[in-house]
């Protein structure tokens, strides 16, 4: 048997690792390519429904005393089975309105019973019922509220974008995140990934500064690819980086005990770049996330296995990323700060690699395979995901990509432009030839004409500009094997 590294998960992340069942459900409604379809999956986008659910509960006479944040809240469903949750907020004595987080288990497939928010297919079996008497710290109070509109949730796809002006950039002890200000610096705004998808939604054009995109070229078809191609690729993977960058914020010298939050926040990332139907084992078909992505792109460009020479199996990009978050979650726990940041550094170029051979693949497509609306469409966000990085290292190089991949009604595309420019900055970005490898084509058992890996271990870091790019060294990582189970 190979060697297997897997994540220690410390903390209860079952809640958080569940938001890829919004992503599923959001596609779900997307896939029948309809108006009335698209604003449910922009609602569910917008208002999520299975990760932090809560009920918006009316107390009939008021709160009794002040309640504390996360005071016990006992109740029944309509069966007149126990639901228990928690206060969301410190309340005051009178109160009329308060807001209860439903109790979360460990259990991925039950981990909660009351999902709704803005979700077609609901979960009720765990909610409140409609009205009745509620246990707030032991204490009996008469209430009502509309189980269908009143249950919510508060962690959502959409937030991960309108929230990242003060989590990456104002208001976090080491604010602001490297990684999100080339994106800031780029598109001009914070919340760039909530306008791409919105934009996409509405069939509108985006105002950014640069790599703007105007999805009114397309039909439903190509917005479809956008939107939820976006959500991941934008959205999701850049608060990926945040948790990384969060962890090592809360990193404090000493114990587990003293480092819990830098501990949860690793293993919030890690479900986020994973989610819930990845599975114990991490190897599916149908995972709506990155992990999934890159498994599916390593098989395009033979990078596979552990070795990342396959056309099977996990990508080496999860294989090394799952021994940088298991060597992580070690020095984490053990205070060992300093060396938790050099681990970081090297998981993010990681990141990037199934964003590039996304990029390269469509570009391809486009260009010499009669790609049209959904392959431009695809290749362009799999460009957003990646430009912002490109053009901190060359301007030039970024600007060859994007416009040989920008949105387009009538596409036209130089893949060997594209591949070179991109080939010009993987020393910058901090990643090899043979990180990326070459698009296979199975019909000839061989790399489709052009499109062989590029030579070397890493090209040369001149940029398309002539202009040399920034270096990053690699560092070799390496796997700690832990005796536990990844609880994903």
């Amino acid at each position: 048997h190979s060697r297997k590294c897997i994540h220690l998960q410390r903390t209860q992340v079952t809640d958080h690792c569940a938001l890829d069942l919004d992503q599923a459900a959001m596609q779900s409604q997307l896939s029948l390519r309809t108006p009335s379809s698209f604003q449910k999956a922009q609602d569910i986008y917008n208002k999520g429904g299975h990760s932090k659910s809560h009920a918006v509960i009316t107390l009939t006479g008021g709160l009794s005393s002040d309640v504390k944040k996360d005071d016990k809240i006992l109740g029944a469903n309509s069966e007149g089975t126990q639901v228990a949750g928690k206060a969301a907020a410190d309340y005051e004595s009178g109160l009329k309105q308060i807001k209860v987080y439903y109790a979360t288990s460990d259990v991925p497939e039950s981990y909660v019973t009351c999902r709704v928010g803005a979700l077609v297919d609901t979960m009720t079996d765990g909610c409140f019922q409609a009205d009745g008497v509620l246990s707030i710290d032991g204490t009996e109070h008469a209430y009502v509220y509309d189980v269908a509109t009143d249950n919510r949730a508060d962690r959502t796809i959409a937030g991960f974008s309108t929230g990242a002006e003060k989590k990456m950039k104002t208001d976090c002890k080491g604010c602001p995140y490297s990684d999100f200000m080339d994106f800031y610096n780029y598109y001009g705004t914070s919340d760039y990934a909530h306008q791409w998808v919105q934009a996409a939604f509405e069939g509108e054009r985006t105002t950014f500064n640069r790599g703007g995109a105007d999805f009114s070229q397309y039909g439903l078809e190509g917005r479809e690819q956008a939107i939820k191609k976006g959500t991941v690729y934008l959205n999701i993977l850049m608060y990926v980086i945040r948790e990384l960058e969060d962890a090592l914020d809360d990193c404090e010298l000493g114990s587990l005990g003293n480092n819990y939050n830098a501990v949860h926040a690793l293993d919030e990332g890690v479900c986020f770049y994973t989610g819930s139907i990845e599975g114990v084992d991490g190897v599916t078909s149908d995972g709506k996330l990155l992990h999934q992505l890159a498994d599916k792109r390593c098989a395009n460009f033979k990078t596979c296995g552990e070795d990342g020479t396959s056309l099977e199996g996990k990508s080496k990009v999860n294989h090394d990323l799952f021994d940088l978050f298991a060597e992580a979650g070690f020095q984490l726990s053990s205070g060992e700060c300093s060396s938790a940041r050099q681990t970081v550094k090297q998981m993010i170029p990681k990141m990037f690699v199934p964003m590039i051979q996304g990029a390269l693949r469509y570009a391809y497509k486009v260009d010499k395979l009669q790609g049209d609306e959904v392959e431009n469409a695809e290749g362009a966000i799999f460009a957003a995901a990646v430009l912002p990085k490109v053009h901190a290292i060359s301007p030039s190089a970024a600007g060859i990509i994007y416009d040989n991949m920008k949105v387009s009604s009538t596409p036209s595309t130089d893949f060997v432009a594209v591949k070179n420019a991109f080939q010009s900055v993987y020393a910058g970005l901090g990643i090899t030839c043979a990180d990326v490898g070459g698009l296979w084509f199975d019909g000839t058992q061989d790399y489709y004409e052009g499109m062989a890996p590029c030579d070397g271990a890493a090209i040369s870091a001149q940029s398309a500009d002539g202009n040399s790019g920034n270096q990053l060294k690699l560092i070799t990582s390496f796997c700690v094997t832990m005796l536990a189970m990844f609880s994903l």
